[in-house]
């Protein structure tokens, strides 16, 4: 019988009742929220369904993400795995590829004059990072974190990899794909803020085709020219481009579905199950955490304003050809940026449609996030 009650001790002594803090329950709730507003709410749910679960696995069983030497065996759990492939850079430059793959930069190209919006809202980040000097962070974990502002995951989990703070990439990038998630609640108080009922229902012009030829140069001319000047940006820009290539250039057409598709799928999956179990409650819940969050939702709150700023000012130059909304798609949220900008649109005009020249700076946003982590790299001589 001893023996029986020694085993049915043991059995329940391995149950997570017995090992689970506080902590670990507020993170398993914090876990259904995210799932609440992915499948409830349609919040990114390719994005937040795999981090949220991730979340909730870690903090259940923390040996999921257990270094090799933190185990008994020698062997690391399931996702430690998954997550040195973030930690070494290839699922985000895995995922500029498919998302190259799947956008048409014909928008961009029929505009160029997006390339100065998707600066633009570049601008939070380099005022976050600033703030985050002041709150106490090293030049290089505020540029980890101020990278947050251009609402891209990959890209803030590519710099904080490359700046060597891996202690910082669980927060960061939680903070960077819930903001991203969260594009349809942030933006749009800011963007009515700074713009007028006039200025939101400015109907622009048509934009001129793009041929074929435009098309394939583009990602060629982007590559040579951003990756000359810039070399660190071309695990990131160089991806995006060759994805787009694979796409505009119709020869390659398996590549493009396979890159767009089933690659971009199972590396979400990987990226976002990986990135929520660095969510454990003792790596998440502290002072460090809390300031990431803040100064993330501070630089994309900036980076939304200058955009939409800027926007302004462009209607202004042009005369009013140019609807100051699509200013805020200037974050590199793709594509939820932009269709945020043609709902604000529509509420003033539901016949104003804005949603392809928005695609413009959103695009342009994507690059210009990964020059700024460029930048931040040539600075720190990366």
């Amino acid at each position: 019988m001893s023996y029986v009650g020694e085993t049915l001790s043991n059995l329940l002594h391995q149950t997570a009742f017995f090992n689970l803090t506080w902590g670990n329950y507020v993170m398993i709730l914090v876990a259904f929220v995210f799932l609440f507003l992915a499948i409830k709410k349609g919040f990114e749910p390719l994005l937040l369904v795999p981090i949220a679960f991730g979340m909730l696995l870690v903090n259940i069983y923390p040996d999921i993400i257990a270094s090799p030497e933190e185990t008994s065996n020698g062997v690391g759990g399931l996702l430690y795995y998954f997550y040195s492939l973030d930690e070494w850079s290839i699922l985000p430059s895995l995922i500029f590829m498919g998302v190259g793959a799947m956008t048409d930069f014909g928008p961009l190209i029929a505009n160029p004059i997006s390339f100065l919006l998707g600066a633009a809202a570049q601008f939070g980040i380099f005022g976050a990072y600033f703030l985050a000097i002041l709150l106490g962070f090293n030049d290089k974990a505020a540029a980890a974190v101020s990278i947050i502002g251009g609402a891209d995951g990959p890209t803030s989990i590519f710099l904080a990899g490359k700046l060597g703070q891996t202690g910082l990439m669980g927060p960061i990038a939680v903070a960077a794909y819930s903001y991203m998630a969260l594009v349809p609640i942030i933006q749009p108080p800011i963007m009515k803020l700074f713009t007028s009922k006039k200025e939101r229902a400015i109907k622009m012009e048509n934009l001129r085709p793009v041929s074929k030829l435009e098309k394939i140069l583009f990602p060629i001319v982007v590559t040579s020219v951003v990756c000359v000047i810039l070399p660190t940006t071309a695990p990131l820009v160089g991806m995006l481009m060759l994805g787009n290539l694979f796409r505009e250039s119709g020869v390659v057409r398996q590549l493009s579905e396979t890159a767009s598709n089933a690659m971009m799928y199972i590396v979400v999956i990987l990226l976002g199950t990986s990135v929520g179990a660095t969510t454990s409650a003792e790596a998440f819940l502290n002072i460090t955490t809390l300031k990431i969050v803040f100064l993330g939702l501070v630089a994309f709150m900036f980076g939304t304003a200058a955009g939409t700023l800027f926007g302004k000012l462009l209607c202004k130059v042009t005369g009013g050809k140019i609807n100051p909304l699509i200013g805020s798609a200037g974050v590199s949220a793709v594509p939820m940026a932009a269709r945020v900008s043609q709902k604000v649109g529509a509420e003033e005009d539901p016949t104003n449609f804005l949603l392809m020249h928005a695609m413009g700076p959103n695009v342009a946003g994507v690059i210009g996030t990964a020059v700024a982590a460029g930048v931040f790299m040539a600075i720190f001589g990366i």
